[in-house]
């Protein structure tokens, strides 16, 4: 976890996982680099609200991979999902309901789903188009914790790849890309700059 500038109370959070996705941000904002994974967004997003004050709002930017053919470019999500979590087994053995999908209210009609796994295989791929467009590793974990903390968040994710055979190879090899195209969408879309 790494935090780069000051939160304050009248000016968003910018939440990436890794240095990479980060390297063309030329701004003012704050920016928080949580590490990959849910447990660490979950984690960095919550010491950072929990030790005040909150920012207006959070922007998570990050990559994706696509699990739908000709998916490419930039997504506001408008609704996330656990690929990795079965609330439906737990509700059996429980009563209680964990891991529903979340909705944002900024967001599109985009779905992505998060997972603890890097997916780059043909049938994982296939198994998770049938509920999501995109798939990262944060995206769930950081609605969560925005949920309950009460700030508002809007995720946007740049398709690095096909989420298939050879996805390390392309992540690796378009992030520098993926990160110019997300800093051109916050410095287009927030205030970026004081």
């Amino acid at each position: 976890m790494e935090l780069l500038g000051k939160i304050t109370a009248d000016r968003p959070l910018l939440v990436l996982a890794v240095k990479e996705e980060a390297q063309f941000l030329e701004t003012d904002l704050p920016v928080l680099l949580t590490g990959m994974g849910k447990v660490n967004a979950a984690t960095a997003l919550a010491i950072a609200l929990g030790r005040g004050p909150r920012p207006s709002g959070i922007v998570n930017l990050g990559t994706a991979g696509a699990l739908l053919p000709g998916m490419s470019g930039t997504h506001v999500i408008g609704t996330v999902v656990q690929h990795d979590f079965d609330g439906r087994l737990l509700a059996t053995l429980t009563g209680e309901s964990y891991g529903a999908p979340l909705t944002l209210p900024d967001g599109g009609d985009t779905v992505l789903a998060t997972g603890d796994t890097f997916i780059s295989d043909e049938t994982a791929r296939a198994r998770l188009a049938e509920q999501a467009a995109l798939v990262d590793m944060e995206g769930y974990a950081l609605a969560h914790a925005a949920a309950i903390a009460g700030v508002p968040l809007r995720i946007v994710k740049h398709v690095s790849d096909e989420a298939g055979e050879g996805a390390a190879r392309t992540w690796r090899e378009s992030v520098a890309e993926c990160a110019r195209a997300l800093a051109e969408w916050a410095e287009a879309n927030t205030p970026y700059r004081s």
